[in-house]
């Protein structure tokens, strides 16, 4: 069964090399063979959640070389809660852009489909250089993505994204050196065991390397001061394009929890919870620099691109304060935020195709059609991304409030959140009531009529809100599962570290 720890990878590898040969094909050859890839690889998703639900840890080792030499992968509770995630809104904003806009570059399935390739080898690899090439792939993809639909609009910003991230590639594989060449391993459980153990010259040296990694994590993750790239290139991006973006900064923050709380964390010795001091500060101050930007925005998404940074600071605020139900209450949120921001791009493009030469900006213009439908879609991602109740972003505030023992951090983490939270339903109620209801005498020329494929697209990646409120008993019982597994990093160790790990079994 452990073979099945492939299939996230193969599953995209396989898809995007059949469209990189078929980029001559009918558009409808290649966009059916692209939706089924991400069906499949939703189907093997489903399937390593199955499993990892029993609690134990799953690994396949390539070619039967083993830890700490071989490459392996590894299946826990975290690692198939990104994939679910990722794949769901895969599949939504891969069947939005089958709708028109993936026309224009007859690669753009191909990269859409090694982009969730890079993203899955991350969430499953057991080591950090792995884990390096695994932010390559997935960055390379990236990068074509996001000049998709050309023009300057998309040129410039994207030349930031490509030259932020060429720098924080480099300082990872600095990082990684450093660290290598004191422990003599990179395999996350061997490192666990070794970075301890390490005194005098070389405990500086991982210290250097440790708190490098964790300034390209928070690259990846677009926290202050770091996050100033990330507004004007994603809501530069195609619709379908930024919404898969907006689990682009989790893989950062997926990597700082794989990484500070196995290799870096309470047992570490001279070197536990390195950075964690510093995490916290940043996060509030980020989330704050997201409300700030949210208040200023001028058009729809680049109020949904700041939200992407509001919703890294709430995430790792409770992280960096290490408590078990922290954790847990900052998955919920994950799960909750991604779909949330995923939906809200794709509903700001159906918006700007309904406005004419307004677009998505936050101005007055002619009556919409459709504007019922779309303001009912929008309402519904502003209440989940305000934390307004009924909704899952509600409860993920709420789990993330009640997480925090009484203190400094309680007093700061509930001022900066709550009022943030305030602002924020002042910032989706200010854009919402102007683009929806304040309308000015006119006639649009021309407006895009919605068609049934992106508007379910849109729509259900949108009700994800209000799926998540009627599963959160269940959704809430598994990060609690997965809060204790990864704070019990010993059972991780101990299956690395058996030496008869065998290919597939």
């Amino acid at each position: 069964m452990n073979h099945w720890l492939t299939a996230p990878v193969l599953i995209p590898l396989l898809g995007g090399i059949l469209q990189a040969f078929m980029g001559y094909a009918p558009i409808h050859l290649r966009r059916t063979l692209a939706l089924a890839t991400t069906v499949l690889m939703l189907v093997s998703a489903v399937v390593l959640l199955v499993m990892a639900n029993d609690g134990s840890y799953r690994i396949y080792a390539f070619g039967n070389w083993q830890p700490p030499f071989g490459i392996v992968l590894v299946l826990d509770r975290l690692a198939a809660l990104m994939l679910i995630m990722t794949a769901i809104l895969a599949l939504f904003c891969h069947l939005f852009a089958i709708g028109g806009a993936d026309e224009g570059n007859r690669q753009f399935h191909g990269l859409f489909l090694f982009q969730l390739m890079g993203l899955n080898i991350a969430f499953l690899t057991g080591d950090l250089f792995n884990l390096f090439v695994a932010f390559e792939v997935l960055l390379i993809a990236s990068y074509g993505l996001l000049m998709h639909g050309g023009g300057t609009v998309r040129t410039v910003p994207g030349l930031h994204y490509v030259v932020l991230n060429l720098i924080g590639s480099a300082v990872f594989l600095i990082s990684v050196g450093m660290i290598y060449s004191v422990t003599g391993t990179l395999n996350m459980a061997d490192l666990a065991v070794k970075v301890p153990q390490i005194s005098g010259e070389g405990l500086n040296i991982v210290k250097a390397g440790g708190m490098m990694l964790l300034v390209v994590f928070g690259l990846k993750a677009a926290i202050l001061p770091l996050c100033f790239w990330l507004p004007r290139a994603y809501s530069k991006a195609t619709a379908p394009v930024a919404a898969l973006f907006a689990v682009m900064t989790k893989v950062g923050i997926y990597a700082i929890l794989r990484v500070y709380l196995l290799i870096f964390g309470d047992d570490a010795g001279e070197l536990a919870n390195l950075g964690m001091d510093w995490l916290f500060p940043i996060a509030l101050a980020t989330l704050a620099m997201g409300v700030i930007g949210a208040l200023g925005s001028g058009t729809l998404k680049t109020l949904v691109a700041w939200q992407v940074i509001i919703s890294v600071g709430t995430l790792l605020a409770p992280i960096a304060l290490g408590s078990q139900a922290g954790l847990s209450a900052a998955l919920f949120y994950l799960l909750s935020t991604t779909w949330t921001v995923g939906g809200l791009f794709l509903v700001s493009e159906l918006v700007a195709n309904q406005r004419g030469s307004a677009k998505d900006r936050i101005v007055t213009a002619p009556k919409m059609q459709s504007r019922t439908f779309l303001s009912v879609l929008f309402l519904v991602g502003a209440v989940a991304a305000a934390g307004l109740p009924p909704l899952s972003g509600f409860f993920g505030k709420v789990l993330i409030l009640q997480s925090v023992e009484s203190g400094t951090e309680m007093a700061w983490l509930w001022s900066v959140l709550l009022i943030g939270s305030f602002l924020t339903l002042i910032a989706y109620s200010r854009a919402g009531s102007i683009v929806f209801w304040r309308t000015v005498d006119g006639h649009l020329e021309k407006p895009d009529p919605l068609n049934g494929r992106i508007s379910v697209a849109a729509g259900a990646l949108t009700a994800m809100a209000i799926v998540m409120v009627v599963l959160a008993g269940p959704i809430m019982n598994y990060t609690d599962a997965t809060a204790a597994q990864l704070h019990n990093s010993d059972a991780y160790i101990e299956i690395l570290q058996t030496p008869m790990v065998r290919e597939g079994s």
